[in-house]
């Protein structure tokens, strides 16, 4: 069993038009189950690390420069809601992979850190290559394996709902495919194509979060991708706090 079991994500959604974070960004909830052993390392005043795992937008394509993908923006707001604490999210995308490239490096570029969390983002170069979901599923399945023989937490991150990724044929199979395994596995799972439709529901429109490429999120989509997902975080853990103005 994981060291830190997160369980399913739990939904309870608050967008609406007149209601935004300090960021400009809709408010919506999203409750993680408590996660104790991450809880517990920042109560014993180690260090907590964090790796973010996925492809071009966990890398940041689309952002202006690398300190507005969502991983930085992540970092920078544990750090302020948990001061004195050493905190630090890496930034294990690389754009273009699929979930097989990204198993190849697991060793090295995430389990090398010792992380107390994983957030694992996938499916979408699937979604884009018209990839057997047989073989996606497999691989996620063989990665929440050593993840969870390793001891470590993870939260699997679903795909953006941008139109290049929802015109390619079967998109939708792959968000199904991570849902279905975080019950499964008892993981967590971020919904970002929910989430996507929840700021537009609260007034931020798809248009205004994607760059022109039609694809990757941009400075703004990735600000609000982080801020929603430190909140989680932060609630997790125990914490009470204001996460730009949550």
């Amino acid at each position: 069993m994981m060291r830190v079991w997160l369980g399913l994500l739990m939904l309870l959604a608050s967008a609406t038009s007149g209601s935004a974070s300090m960021g400009g960004c809709p408010r919506v909830s999203l409750t993680l189950p408590p996660l104790h052993g991450l809880r517990a390392e920042i109560a014993a005043g180690r260090p907590v690390t964090i790796v973010a795992l996925g492809s071009s937008s966990t890398e940041g394509a689309g952002a202006s420069r690398p300190e507005a993908a969502y991983p930085a923006l992540l970092e920078t707001l544990l750090r302020r809601a948990l001061p004195g604490r050493e905190v630090s999210v890496i930034n294990a995308g690389r754009s273009g992979e699929t979930t097989a490239e990204m198993l190849a490096r697991l060793d090295r570029d995430v389990l090398a850190h010792r992380p107390g969390l994983v957030v694992w983002q996938a499916g979408a170069n699937e979604a884009l290559k018209d990839s057997d979901p047989a073989v996606f599923a497999a691989q996620v399945q063989a990665g929440l394996g050593r993840l969870d023989a390793a001891g470590v937490a993870v939260v699997l991150m679903d795909n953006q709902r941008a139109p290049r990724i929802l015109q390619a044929a079967g998109s939708a199979r792959f968000p199904e495919i991570l849902s279905r395994l975080a019950r499964e596995r008892r993981v967590a799972l971020f919904p970002r194509g929910w989430l996507m439709s929840a700021w537009a529901e609260g007034g931020l429109p798809s248009a205004e979060v994607l760059s022109p490429d039609g694809l990757h999120h941009n400075d703004r989509g990735y600000a609000c991708l982080a801020e929603a997902l430190a909140g989680a975080v932060l609630e997790a853990v125990g914490v009470r706090t204001m996460v730009a103005g949550r």
